[in-house]
């Protein structure tokens, strides 16, 4: 979870949008724009204006944080409409994925510090975390996130479940690679760091690329 520049381009197209443009080249919401907006979400760069036109990356938080929620619904088609007896070592196996995935995205979470938002934009003048965690993946709270999602369709045995494990990859990937062209403009070693470092799954189509 972190970030990339502004996409705007330039004053006349922050004026239109009703911004102001900072020294660093960053848009900045005006007061009126902030407006409603939580001094925490603020910092994070939430503004109105951007759930409209997904300037920081809102519509890819927006679909990663739906499919989650969807997560929590019961399984459907439920095994034993089908039929089934769904075994309990699946899930047993299940649950401790879930476990799992909930202490690895805390030890990310945490490790990030400074730099942590949900958006993907890097939080301004925050240092590059490749430390943890962040040693061996890229994003490992985007693997965790599919490590919980895997482990909920085992608990489950839920096609839905599974369905919404592949939508959140795809989500996930989209995110990153979006967020990983800021961090290749704003840190210099950034490529290096992408090249020995897997992405999300190491070795995996779409969720792996360097």
């Amino acid at each position: 979870m972190s970030s990339n520049p502004s996409e705007g381009s330039g004053p006349v197209r922050a004026a239109e949008d009703g911004c102001s443009q900072d020294p660093a080249g960053q848009v900045a919401p005006t007061q009126g724009e902030e407006a409603g907006i939580s001094p925490w979400l603020s910092r994070w760069g939430f503004t109105r204006a951007g759930w409209g036109d997904n300037r920081r990356g809102e519509w890819w938080l927006a679909a990663q944080l739906l499919l989650i929620g969807a997560l929590l619904v019961p399984a459907w088609p439920a095994p034993a409409s089908l039929g089934l007896v769904w075994p309990l070592v699946l899930r047993l196996a299940g649950a401790a994925l879930v476990l799992l995935a909930l202490v690895g995205a805390a030890r990310s979470l945490l490790r990030l510090g400074a730099s942590l938002t949900p958006l993907p934009e890097p939080m301004p003048g925050a240092p590059l975390v490749t430390s943890g965690p962040y040693a061996r993946c890229r994003h490992p709270l985007y693997q965790q996130i599919l490590v919980g999602a895997s482990g909920m369709a085992l608990l489950l045995g839920s096609p839905l479940h599974l369905a919404l494990l592949f939508a959140l990859a795809a989500v996930l990937g989209g995110k990153a690679r979006r967020e990983e062209r800021s961090l290749l403009a704003l840190h210099p070693g950034y490529a290096a760091y992408r090249a020995a470092t897997p992405a999300i799954v190491p070795h995996l189509p779409w969720l792996d690329w360097r």
